[in-house]
């Protein structure tokens, strides 16, 4: 009777286990698009903000002692601005996400560097958690809902990886 039970458990668990699973796979889809609209909502109102206030922003630049801030500061604006459309409508997202990244890193080595004494500090700052959702993008890629998969298909992360031995192999040098 108690070999039963444990059995019955098993199965329980394997089966709950597996619908888990599953729901999971069909849900795939929704976390690179919830991350990257999140982030491109985020990047638009900020580089909207900052294109309507280049004087300000220009100011503030030069205040952090960012190297020419009145070509750094239309630059930022504009990439905060296009990089976020591209984010929300997922296209180019990978490439979008790289100078985004670096957006972030400066911000994080001028405005944000006073605050941070340690890793805990870092991994609190907000501009730290844009930087890594940005990588996330970066690598992973914009995922099924994107324009990117509706015009190319498949995006890199699905695709089947090469045997790169096999083709060295059978290339000529």
């Amino acid at each position: 009777m108690t070999r039963e039970i444990a059995v019955t458990r098993t199965s329980f668990v394997s089966n709950a286990r597996a619908r888990a699973l599953n729901i999971a796979q069909r849900l795939d889809w929704l976390g690179p698009l919830v991350a990257r609209i999140t982030l491109g909502v985020l990047f638009i109102s900020t580089g909207w903000g900052k294109v309507h206030n280049l004087a300000k922003v220009t100011a503030y630049f030069a205040e952090l002692g960012i190297p020419l801030p009145g070509i750094q500061a239309p630059m930022v604006s504009f990439i905060e601005l296009i990089g976020g459309a591209l984010l929300v409508i997922g296209l180019a997202s990978r490439v979008a996400a790289l100078p985004l990244m670096a957006s972030m890193a400066v911000a994080i080595l001028t405005a944000q560097r006073e605050n941070v004494h340690g890793l805990a500090d870092l991994f609190g700052l907000v501009e730290w958690t844009y930087l890594a959702l940005l990588l996330w993008v970066a690598l992973a890629g914009p995922g099924k809902v994107s324009l990117d998969q509706l015009i190319f298909g498949r995006n890199r992360a699905t695709a089947q990886p090469r045997n790169l031995d096999a083709a060295l192999s059978t290339s000529t040098v």
